[in-house]
């Protein structure tokens, strides 16, 4: 096998991970429909600023889970002719889309609440406000976990940032419970918009931090520096290779682009040279699946004699 079929099988054939971010799409989209129905009601019959709050939260995320969903599906498509990289970048840009309505949200909850602040309404039938977020947190912890699995797998940032969500509601539920027993023990009606600022500014935490990671993949911010280490461990295990230099790494999506610089005994043949290499290369894909990996071969100064050390004729772990 030569190099550049070595490379190209690994990065887009992940697809058992694919699947699992895809059925991860699906999950968030159904419960953040069964969400939106319930919390629809509970908000028609109680008033509460906070269910308003947490019932705008869930359409955003409905809307959020569904760009998700085809993100997911742009982004594990295969490479092409016009797109040599593949569509990895897909997930950031939803993920950044997502950030963006959710800092919107954000903003017009802390208006909402900020209305029902000055001028406090009563919260009527507390009790079917209750009920319908211990429903929540229960659908909602049951999609945090499966999500957590998915992320495990796939790596995927748009799963991640949709997950983000998921956990900001499973606080802004528990807030919404808290405000409603809270009302009705002291009799203050302030406290539930109170708790609908909180959970405003939390939603606008969450945004930034989802922003943050997007930016980081689309412009190509290189891999944390333990795989960085991990890879240049990787390269220097093999002894033919006497340095490493230039690497190179960013993430695109689920799929990572890794470039490194191998060093050489200017004595060694080409052969043997281009059979560490592709060897090097298919150990980083197998120590992180959906990578592409170049390594390129450097001559550099001989640093033995033939007679004392002579070359080797053997790639470790590989036939050549």
């Amino acid at each position: 096998m030569d190099s550049d079929a070595a490379r190209q099988i690994n990065p887009f054939s992940n697809g058992k991970s694919q699947g699992l971010a895809r059925q991860a799409t699906y999950a968030s989209v159904a419960v953040a429909a069964l969400l939106i129905a319930c919390k629809i009601g509970a908000w028609s019959v109680t008033g509460s600023v906070a269910i308003l709050a947490s019932l705008v939260d869930s359409l955003l995320d409905a809307f959020a889970s569904i760009v998700t969903l085809v993100a997911v599906r742009k982004a594990s498509a295969p490479a092409t002719t016009e797109y040599r990289f593949g569509l990895g970048k897909a997930e950031p840009l939803a993920a950044l889309t997502q950030a963006a309505f959710i800092a919107g949200s954000a903003v017009l909850l802390t208006v909402q609440a900020g209305e029902r602040l000055f001028k406090p309404q009563p919260i009527q039938a507390s009790e079917v406000g209750i009920a319908v977020m211990v429903v929540s947190i229960v659908a909602t912890l049951g999609l945090v976990g499966f999500q957590a699995y998915v992320i495990r797998k796939s790596g995927s940032v748009a799963i991640k940032a949709d997950s983000l969500h998921y956990k900001g509601d499973l606080l802004a539920n528990a807030g919404v419970i808290s405000a409603l027993v809270l009302t009705d023990l002291l009799g203050f009606p302030q406290i539930d918009p109170l708790f609908g600022l909180a959970i405003a500014a939390y939603i606008l935490w969450t945004a930034r931090s989802v922003a943050a990671e997007a930016l980081d993949m689309l412009l190509d911010k290189e891999l944390p520096q333990e795989e960085r280490d991990r890879i240049k461990e990787i390269a220097l295990s093999y002894p033919e290779v006497l340095s490493m230099h230039d690497l190179r790494t960013r993430r695109a999506g689920p799929y990572r682009f890794i470039q490194i610089h191998l060093e050489f005994n200017g004595r060694l043949s080409l052969n043997h040279a281009h059979a560490v290499a592709e060897a090097v290369e298919m150990q980083v894909m197998e120590e992180f699946p959906g990578s592409e990996v170049i390594a390129h071969q450097d001559p550099t100064t001989p640093q033995w004699h033939e007679d004392t050390d002579p070359l080797p004729d053997h790639v470790p772990g590989r036939d050549t």
